[in-house]
């Protein structure tokens, strides 16, 4: 029996459960119809209250106040705290952490997430590649592996530097630089340097030789103007689970903070991060029931490799379908990251506050797999394949914001240069079982054959013009539209007749633009205690960027093939509908979330062929029809306990059949792929003293592999603890606290990631990875 591909998510805790736990008083403020969200917070709750100001890109430039549940925004809108983010492992990718939100699935083979090939994060049915990620107003483009301009935040920041994250699931902010984002957002924003100096430790060990160090230096005010700063390193290492590899990433933060006087304050972040992480085996159904659970990649066998490519398999694959097809010698990604950003902001008068922010991204990265499918130079009939691209984007935003009596006016702009580069690089392997591998990781001397090689260079204007108008004490409207224009064009630079077959490869370039993209939405406190909101919104994603026979209007098999797309290829545009109730008095906090898509012009990529040579075909599948519904509950039913209950439901279904490769697939009313019917979430958690006990629960419903739906893989449960305890003012620590997590705790087999390959129209895939068992975790960190 196949078990259900679900995410493997630690939910240490969800934050609606933390806040609940750690905010008794502001559930009062919250009942005074007079009083702002978040006003009476606690001591204990600094960061969700400071959080609660930032619903747009920056506190100043807020039209709305939030709190951690959403209340008071006119958007199905959350806030996650630095606490919240302090339940999980530490080094573990904070995407987890929103993975706690009904709605929300995240999933990793990897237990701390630093393998971004087995991981996914789906948003109320939208990929990562479909939402936007910002941090301190930087655009994070997509999150999704290999995506053309996406930088991982879990390479960009630290967790101890994350102050707070704010998640809108159903649309996001029109002020949100992203051309992504058909669905949410979700923005992270870095804690300031403190006020005086000091700083913190931790160190995390693990099952499977886990290893991760943090440590961070505050200055404190160096002089009068109130200069700071603050710089942190975190290296986190660990050996993969099952197979003979590991996976390594380090990364540097640092942060400067200088008010120019009482109105002005620049600010300079600035991440350097740098990856290798050997990705974990792409399972099809076929191999997991004949197979089982416990196959990888060869390595650190190479003769079983090279064998293999002769075609004698290892007894576990010959009675396989594709024997050739089931492992290779190795995959690992390599990359390197800088991002820096530099932002001013200012209040001009009394009513008019502007921020502006320039910054850079750049990155380099190696997707390396022994492909079985293209001889070397030596005579073995393998190779090192490198999907290799770099890239490299500038940019800036600037907004002004205008109060008048009632009404706060929101107008700003975008701009952004890009460029990215792939192309596929081929290295010679030796013929000899006893021979030297090529090392990926030293990545020395020069490809035999670069199949493809393509550059891209897209500019992108975005403008927004938005009021927020507070017609009652308990009535909030919120209008406003973006104009979007994303030109890219592409030029070939390699073309070796060997990979291509001497095909033409696609060049060319393409505009997607929207003159007015409308969100209109509204918040109604009917009662204390009690409100109603709602959001309307259309969105529009440009089109993706990807080399020769990837997922991509460029990735077309041959020019003539583009020419013909290009002529009726319209973006991917989409409707978001959401209506919403919460409640949120001191023993309970409720909150009911519908919402509705329709999509135009649904793009989807289907895989053709073994893996690493796959064909990502780029099919518009037209129309679907995406209905869900989002619950949830704390219950506080004694001091210091609460009991958090999720759940959420979604169905989302192709509107249009599909004809490729002259074959009709019966797509109409089928499921989309990889996002689950149902969802559950559960945790308790209780807090006393310095102790804090959590246990969580997860079930994934079944979720399809194929378009068509004929393949699928089932449910699962899944359940997670935790236990920390903190002492205060220790020698010269402020706080050190001690941690203890298990992970799987029943030892679940289950499938974690699925569709990280992409998806067939019908039938199987290797797509599909086991989820990690259980795992022991422990930490010791201190304050100073």
């Amino acid at each position: 029996m196949i078990w259900k591909h679900v995410k493997y998510l630690h939910l240490p805790l969800s934050p609606i459960i933390m806040l609940a736990l750690s905010t008794q008083h502001f559930a009062h403020a919250a009942s005074d119809p007079h009083k702002k969200a978040g006003e009476h917070a606690t001591p204990r709750n600094t960061a969700t209250a400071h959080s609660a100001v930032h619903a747009g890109a920056n506190a100043t430039a807020a039209p709305e106040k939030i709190s951690v549940v959403g209340s008071g925004s006119t958007r199905q809108m959350q806030s996650i705290s630095r606490r919240d983010l302090q339940y999980l492992v530490p080094g573990t990718t904070p995407l987890k952490a929103v993975g706690n939100m009904p709605g929300v699935q995240f999933s990793s083979s990897d237990p701390l997430g630093i393998d971004l090939w087995s991981q996914s994060f789906y948003m109320h049915g939208f990929t990562s590649d479909q939402l936007g990620f910002t941090v301190d107003g930087i655009s994070l483009g997509g999150q999704g592996y290999e995506s053309h301009d996406g930088v991982p935040v879990n390479r960009v920041i630290s967790n101890e530097n994350i102050s707070h994250t704010d998640v809108s699931q159903g649309a996001g902010g029109l002020d949100t630089p992203s051309t992504s984002n058909l669905g949410g957002t979700v923005r992270f924003y870095s804690d300031d340097p403190s006020d005086r100096m000091g700083g913190k430790v931790s160190q995390t060990f693990g099952s499977y030789n886990a290893f991760r160090t943090f440590v961070r230096f505050d200055s404190g005010k160096l002089n009068k103007s109130g200069t700071k700063f603050y710089i942190s390193y975190d290296r986190r290492a660990e050996d993969k689970w099952l197979g003979g590899d590991s996976q390594f990433q380090q990364m540097v933060n640092t942060k400067l903070v200088q008010p120019i006087n009482d109105h002005t304050t620049f600010k300079a972040y600035f991440d350097w991060s740098s990856e290798a992480a050997a990705s974990y085996l792409d399972n099809s159904l076929e191999m997991l029931n004949k197979v089982g659970y416990d196959s990888d990649y060869y390595y650190p066998n190479y003769g079983a490799a090279l064998n293999a490519a002769n075609g004698n398999y290892p007894a576990k694959y010959q009675g396989l379908s594709d024997p050739k097809n089931a492992a290779y010698y190795r995959g690992i990604e390599t990359s390197s990251y800088y991002v820096g950003g530099m932002s001013l902001d200012s209040k001009l008068n009394k009513n008019l506050d502007s921020k502006t922010t320039f910054y850079g991204v750049g990155k380099r990265y190696d997707a390396w797999w022994t492909s079985p499918y293209v001889s070397s130079p030596s005579g073995a009939p393998l190779a090192a394949q490198d999907q290799a691209m770099s890239s490299r984007r500038l940019g800036f935003q600037t907004d002004l914001i205008y109060r008048f009596r009632h009404h706060t006016f929101d107008a700003g702009f975008w701009y952004e240069n890009s460029t990215y580069s792939p192309e596929m690089d081929y290295f010679n392997e030796p013929n000899s079982a006893n021979g030297t591998p090529y090392n990926e990781l030293a990545h020395k001397g020069e490809p035999f054959m670069i199949g493809y090689g393509e550059a891209f260079n897209t500019n992108t204007y975005v403008f927004h013009l938005q009021d927020t108008y507070k017609v009652l004490p308990n009535l909030t409207l919120h209008a406003g539209f973006r104009t979007m224009v994303v030109n890219a064009s592409d030029r070939v630079t390699y073309n070796d007749a060997r990979y291509t077959g001497g095909k033409q490869i696609p060049a060319g370039s393409l505009t997607a633009e929207a003159a007015a993209l409308p969100q209109f939405s509204g918040n109604w406190r009917f009662a204390p205690h009690n409100e109603f909101y709602f959001d309307i919104s259309k969105n529009m994603q440009a089109y993706p960027e990807g080399g020769y026979n990837m997922f991509s209007p460029w990735g077309a098999e041959t020019q003539s093939d583009f020419n013909a797309l290009k002529k009726n290829l319209r973006p991917e545009t989409d409707w978001v509908y959401e209506i919403g109730y919460r409640l949120q008095t001191r023993r309970v906090i409720g909150l009911l979330n519908l919402y509705h898509t329709d999509f135009s012009n649904r793009q989807q990529s289907i895989s053709v062929g073994p893996l690493v040579t796959a064909h990502s075909l780029f099919e518009n599948v037209g129309s679907v029809n995406m209905n869900g519904v989002d619950a949830s509950v704390t219950f506080i039913p004694v001091r210091h306990l609460s009991i958090y209950n999720s759940i959420s439901y979604n169905s989302s279904k192709f509107e249009n059949n599909l004809t490729s490769g002259g074959v009709l697939y019966h797509l109409k009313g089928k499921q989309e792929p990889n996002y689950a019917h149902l969802m559950y979430k559960n945790s308790l958690n209780y807090s006393i003293k310095g102790v804090n006990i959590h246990f969580d629960t997860l079930f994934m419903g079944k979720r399809y592999l194929s378009y068509t739906n004929d393949t699928r893989v089932p449910s699962y449960w899944l359940e997670n603890f935790g236990v920390s305890y903190t002492l205060h003012d220790v020698s010269v620590a402020r706080n050190l606290k001690f941690d203890f997590n298990i992970y799987n705790i029943t030892d679940e087999r289950y499938i974690s990631n699925m569709g990280s390959g992409g998806n067939p129209l019908s039938g199987d895939y290797n797509s599909l990875q086991v989820g990690a068992p259980r795992s022991f975790y422990g930490t010791i960190s201190a304050d100073f």
